[in-house]
């Protein structure tokens, strides 16, 4: 892998498969041939949050490119935008957001028409994926507002026009994507997909490396999708959050450790009548020193399925 500092001015790389670019300071990575990754920083939403915390990509095809998942604010949407345009002048024929979280869709509404004359990129997500837009505008609006200020101007969510029931074929020109719809897990609304020709698998939020994982579904269905991704024909993965892994069996492994460690000690402070408060301090522990952001995101984890663990 490979990083090459090129200003916006360099326009003579465009149409290198090959070519990286950081207009603006966005570092975007080539991982394989036509595979592009920006990675956002470690940061959590409550602490440091500024729209850029999550993997953003493109996969360029002979006929057009499809991104997956677009950053938290219409800046992000826009610096994404612009590195595309450093590496390719084919049409953004999808955008494909992997779930609902504000990190990974904001930045859709920078991929609308800027023109009458130009193409709308078709947008495609969960078939959930609309409806929880619908049920988090407000939320998230706020959200953005308190945290990106005046980098919140101007985004807005903008829903899938083509949607996931189970599994769909899109193809970009001598390179076909299949997608997949998972039930719930890391959200209601999880997609992963993988490029046939280099197999490369973009897992979205069901597999995070580096960073603790997080849970808002459903604990166990994040652990059983997860044991359904390792059977795949992968050769390397691109998580929510961290580096791009060749190993990617053993990121997965990583993952479901610590979620089945998270699932068994709740479980067993339930049976031991320990409180969902001490829970947290506990709960995992031998794993803090794995992930990044443990403190905060355990405990949200643990807030998360305590309740819902009491009624098993």
């Amino acid at each position: 892998m490979r990083i090459l500092m090129i200003t916006i001015s360099l326009f003579s790389i465009i149409g290198c498969s090959h070519a990286q670019v950081q207009p603006n300071n966005f570092t975007v990575e080539s991982v394989a041939d036509g595979i592009y990754v920006h990675h956002g920083e470690h940061l959590d939403i409550d602490t440091g949050y500024q729209g850029d915390i999550c993997n953003l990509s493109f996969i360029v095809g002979s006929k057009g490119v499809a991104v997956i998942d677009t950053g938290g604010s219409l800046k992000v949407g826009q610096q994404l935008r612009a590195a595309i345009r450093q590496v390719t002048p084919l049409p953004v024929l999808y955008v494909i957001n992997t779930h609902v979280h504000p990190d990974h869709i904001y930045g859709n509404a920078a991929f609308l028409p800027k023109t009458a004359n130009e193409p709308q990129p078709i947008f495609v997500g969960h078939e959930k994926l609309g409806n929880a837009m619908d049920a988090r505008a407000e939320q998230y609006s706020k959200l953005n507002e308190r945290l990106l200020h005046a980098d919140a101007q101007g985004s807005e969510l903008v829903k899938p026009t083509l949607v996931v029931k189970t599994t769909m074929e899109l193809d970009l020109g001598d390179r076909v994507l299949v997608l997949n719809a998972h039930p719930l897990a890391h959200t209601n609304t999880d997609v992963s997909l993988i490029d046939r020709k280099t197999g490369t698998l973009f897992a979205g939020d069901l597999l995070f490396i580096e960073r603790t994982p997080v849970v808002e579904g459903d604990i166990k269905g994040l652990i059983a999708e997860i044991i359904k991704l390792k059977e795949s024909p992968a050769k390397q993965v691109v998580p929510g959050h961290g580096p791009v892994s060749k190993d990617w069996v053993t990121a997965f492994n990583r993952a479901e450790h610590y979620l089945t460690v998270l699932l068994n000690d709740v479980r067993t402070s339930i049976k031991n009548n320990i409180s969902m408060e001490k829970t947290m301090d506990t709960a995992a522990e031998n794993e803090r020193n794995q992930w990044k952001l443990f403190e905060i995101a355990n405990r949200r984890n643990v807030n998360t399925i305590y309740p819902v663990l009491e009624w098993e």
